[in-house]
């Protein structure tokens, strides 16, 4: 079973670098312009409840039942959602956060670790469904801190998590073998794709969403 663990498209949040979390920022008109139809077509794409996942799945399965995935949400940054790296260069709570490595719980949200349980928790009985369904396609359309989350859990090779965060609009196709999923919980990565018009560059990386 092939496996789509796919990044919403731009947003104004993503140009500027900043936070976005679990705030509910929209696609910005130049990310819906550079979206295209996905060149597969699955019945059912499961997706964070925020707006720029389920806009970029209007976009790139048209056709699919989208099914919302409340654990699927973004990471939250508590007070630093909205902000950037240079508005927050000289405050001592951010300096701190970063200064473990964007470990520890940001002030008022969670920590990677809760953050990364929360989002396991959700995608592995995804992954259990489809295997038992005999399901050819599982395609997941959620955010850059989901894929990190889940690519360094399961994906093959073994990467750390900030390796992980793929393009707006784009991501990972995993296989997923079934003795190997049950016996040690792993998926083999075969493949990155990214649905937007050729002539656009995406920003990669670096923007927290």
């Amino acid at each position: 079973m092939k496996i789509y663990l796919l990044r919403h498209g731009q947003t104004s949040y993503n140009v500027e670098k900043r936070y976005q979390g679990t705030l509910d920022i929209p696609l910005s008109a130049e990310g819906k312009a550079q979206l295209v139809r996905a060149d597969i077509s699955p019945k059912t794409v499961y997706v964070s409840p925020l707006i720029r996942a389920r806009s970029t799945a209007d976009i790139l399965f048209p056709e699919a039942e989208q099914v919302v995935v409340d654990d699927l949400r973004e990471m939250c940054f508590g007070i630093f959602q909205g902000r950037n790296y240079i508005e927050m260069e000289h405050d001592p709570e951010y300096i701190a956060w970063v200064g473990e490595n964007c470990e520890g719980c940001c002030p008022g949200g969670e920590r990677k670790a809760e953050f990364s349980g929360r989002t396991c928790n959700a995608f592995a009985p995804l992954v259990d469904q489809a295997l038992q369904r005999g399901e050819e396609m599982l395609v997941i359309l959620a955010h850059g801190g989901s894929q990190m989350a889940i690519m360094e859990r399961y994906a093959l090779p073994h990467h750390d998590y900030y390796h992980w965060c793929g393009p707006n609009a784009g991501g990972y196709v995993l296989e997923a073998d079934a003795a190997a999923w049950h016996r040690d919980h792993t998926l083999a990565l075969v493949g990155e794709v990214q649905y937007v018009r050729k002539e656009d560059e995406q920003q990669k990386g670096g923007d927290k969403a």
